[in-house]
C-alpha cells in the first residue's frame, strides 16, 4: 500500500482473511457452521469511553440458532489502522483471527481460559479509567 492515507477496501480485508484462513488447518473450522464473516461496520466496548474508545476487532459468536460463527469488524480495523502499512494491518488482522479462532477451540473443548483472559484485560481498562463494574 503505497499511500498510507488510503485503508484497503473490504474486498482487499476479505482477500487478506482469506490468505489468514488458508494457513489454518482445517480442524479448527469445524463446527465453525457460520464461518468467518467481515462485517462493515465498527463496534464499541459497551464500557468504551468517549475520550478513550475501546474497539471490538473480532467476537466469536455461538447459539443454538445461528450456530458458531467469527466476526471481524471492518470499520474497526479502519478506524484504528487507518494510516498503518498493509503489513501491519495484515498482522493485526491474522492476530485478531487467532484470537477468535482460541475462543472457538476452547469453546469446543468446553475451557474458558481466553475469556478469563479477556475478563481480566477488560478489569485492568476498568482500574485505569475508574469505571464501576456493571452488576
Amino acid at each position: 500500500m503505497a499511500d498510507t492515507d488510503t485503508f484497503p477496501s473490504m474486498e482487499a480485508i476479505r482477500d487478506m482473511l482469506d490468505d489468514i484462513q488458508e494457513d489454518l488447518p482445517p480442524i479448527l473450522f469445524e463446527e465453525l457452521n457460520g464461518g468467518v464473516l467481515l462485517l462493515p461496520e465498527h463496534k464499541l466496548h459497551p464500557e468504551s469511553r468517549k475520550e478513550d474508545k475501546l474497539y471490538i476487532k473480532g467476537e466469536y459468536h455461538r447459539s443454538r440458532t445461528l450456530g458458531r460463527q467469527i466476526i471481524i469488524y471492518y470499520g474497526t480495523f479502519k478506524k484504528l489502522y487507518e494510516t498503518k502499512s498493509e503489513k501491519k494491518i495484515y498482522k493485526e488482522l491474522k492476530k485478531t483471527l487467532h484470537h477468535e479462532f482460541v475462543h472457538h477451540i476452547e469453546s469446543l473443548g468446553g475451557e474458558i481460559d481466553l475469556e478469563i483472559d479477556d475478563a481480566i484485560r477488560l478489569e485492568a481498562y476498568r482500574r485505569k479509567k475508574r469505571i464501576k463494574k456493571e452488576e
